[in-house]
């Protein structure tokens, strides 16, 4: 009888499972490991593994009550599994593939090697869409519907676990974990394997955020989607912009997605079924709304498949003549604006640039882990154009802040907001037609930048431009209570315009973006090769060197080419699932 260890890592579900179901063949136990790789990262946040752990809690009932031990562990994956073979001489090794941070590669290809030299088998199955060692993009999307269209895995019956075993115990959380904690639970990567850690973690100071804050687990991740299948769903397409409106009028699984709790083909399942339920009851505003999340749940894969089919990603830009664009302390063809990098970059991740709605953003994401993908492009726009900051420090902070950080999505994203992918529209947000557009009363800038709550609303979305007797009269003197503007916004915009568009002429930049299209690019958006800025239906021919360096998944589609597009609608390739 074989002896199987299912390795649990972002798939902290029972339903759905294979890696579990194949386990019921023979005697199994399940394993989630803490690792201090993990711990130690710089996109680690400790209301991350808040939400891994509780999801891991339930997870880890609803398995014993079927004979399943999970154990859980503390320490690197090799040391963790040595010591359970030298124990248990299991024979099978079962997980899910993964496309994260690098670290994660790293560790895959150290657990595969120590399986090849004991003996193990270890069998891993894909998650969702994404597919490994893709050649080609072409044939993608027809891939993608045939994984999300099978039907999902049966939860076993019942397991026969291993016996003798010490479960170990899952960290400990008082309330959602807040910013100042991280280096408690990192400084614990010593701890013993199993023992508890971060058992000191505090919530956010502002309990305003709570409805904020995700519910972990796949039981709660089930209720938040049938009810927004059932309901909240009708006002999925005009409330994704609005920060206000997108508290409800979002999903809100997207921390559920990140780390398993839900399947990615049974939340495409359900939603299908519920726009066919919804159309033949002659509701067109839920059906409408549906259909726009059924949408982005696409572009989940085609965004994760990017970093799987080039890992490199994660640190470099996709455009290599993008290099050496963001190095420097000043702005290109701009004044200096009496601000080192390292202080607009401080002053953004603190929420005090004086721009009322990114302040209000950045403060809502630091509380909370969550904003909708509009006001998240907006960050990053504003970071990377108006400050001129590199992406990668703040897509770090980011990352940090995102309680659904999910690796392949995340730089894709970062380099698509800030122009470094080659063929992507240029987005500009401007942050003042942004708070005026998104937050016409200020309710949300009060709620979260309360030195303007007593500014008078002609004056909130501009504060700099209230005169002295003013400021004074609404307690808000600039300068002393809010800061001024970091940067003028249009001259800003306007150097970082000239820059960007000086890159793209260049003949280098031309020649790569027909690389860069063939090996990420959506089959289904005709973009032509070269040219960029064309909207004619040539498509180019499959790359045939696109073999990841990684030995594992991959799976692709494309995007629109460079046009410059200031302030613009909603991206529909990157609003993604919010």
């Amino acid at each position: 009888m074989t002896k199987s260890l299912v390795w649990l890592k972002r798939d902290l579900r029972s339903l759905d499972h294979a890696p579990l179901a194949a386990a019921a063949e023979g005697v199994a136990a399940a394993l989630w490991i803490l690792e201090p790789e993990w711990l130690n990262s710089p996109e680690f946040h400790p209301r991350q593994l808040a939400f891994a752990s509780a999801c891991v809690g339930e997870l880890r009932e609803a398995l014993a009550k079927r004979g399943l031990p999970l154990l859980v562990r503390h320490g690197s994956a090799l040391s963790v599994l040595q010591e359970l073979f030298e124990r248990h001489r299991f024979d099978h090794l079962l997980s899910h593939e993964e496309t994260g941070p690098g670290w994660t590669y790293a560790r895959d290809r150290a657990v595969g090697a120590w399986c090849r030299e004991r003996g193990v088998q270890w069998q891993e199955w894909p998650q969702h869409g994404v597919v490994r060692r893709l050649r080609s993009r072409t044939g993608w999307a027809s891939r993608w519907a045939g994984r999300m269209n099978a039907a999902p895995v049966p939860m076993p019956e019942a397991w026969s676990g291993w016996q003798g075993l010490e479960l170990g115990g899952l960290p400990e959380f008082e309330a959602p974990a807040s910013p100042t904690t991280r280096s408690r639970v990192g400084s614990q990567i010593g701890s013993p394997i199993g023992s508890p850690i971060g058992s000191q973690i505090s919530p956010p100071s502002d309990s305003r955020s709570d409805s904020w804050v995700a519910t972990p687990g796949q039981t709660a991740g089930l209720g938040i989607l049938d009810d927004f299948l059932s309901g909240r769903g009708r006002a999925y397409r005009r409330s994704l912009s609005s920060p206000l409106t997108a508290e409800s009028g979002c999903s809100r699984i997207s921390a559920h997605l990140a780390f398993g709790a839900l399947s990615l083909r049974m939340v495409h399942q359900r939603t299908e079924a519920a726009i066919a339920q919804a159309q033949a009851q002659a509701d067109r505003a839920l059906a409408s709304g549906l259909r726009g999340f059924s949408g982005r749940l696409r572009w989940h894969c085609h965004f994760m498949q990017k970093l799987e089919s080039e890992p490199e990603i994660e640190f470099a830009h996709f455009a290599r003549a993008c290099d050496g664009l963001r190095p420097g302390e000043d702005f290109p063809g701009a004044p200096a604006w009496g601000h080192t990098q390292a202080s607009r970059l401080q002053a953004w991740q603190d929420g005090q640039t004086g721009y009322p709605m990114v302040d209000a953003c950045m403060r809502s994401l630091n509380a909370t882990g969550w904003l909708n993908f509009r006001m998240r492009a907006m960050l990053v726009s504003f970071a990377s154009y108006h400050l001129w900051l590199h992406w990668r420090p703040t897509g770090l902070h980011l990352a940090r802040q995102f309680t659904d950080f999910e690796a392949g999505i995340h730089w894709s994203q970062m380099q698509m907001q800030s122009g470094t992918t080659g063929i992507n529209t240029l987005r500009i947000y401007s942050p003042t037609k942004q708070a005026l557009d998104q937050d016409p009363h200020g309710d949300f800038i009060r709620r979260w930048v309360p030195e303007l709550a007593q500014v008078p609303l002609p004056w909130l979305h501009q504060p700099w431009t209230m005169d002295a007797s003013l400021q004074r009269e609404s307690g808000c003197v600039i300068g002393r209570h809010y800061p001024p503007p970091i940067v003028e916004e249009a001259a800003a915009a306007r150097a970082a315009k000239e820059a960007m568009f000086g890159l793209r002429k260049g003949g280098e930049a031309q020649r790569e973006a027909d690389r860069i299209q063939n090996r990420h690019g959506s089959r289904k958006s005709g973009l032509p090769q070269t040219g960029l800025g064309r909207r004619a239906a040539a498509q180019g021919p499959a790359d045939s060197s696109g073999v990841r360096r990684r030995d594992r998944a991959g799976s692709a589609q494309a995007e629109p080419q460079a046009k410059l597009k200031a302030d613009p609608r909603p991206d529909p390739q990157g609003q993604l699932f919010d």
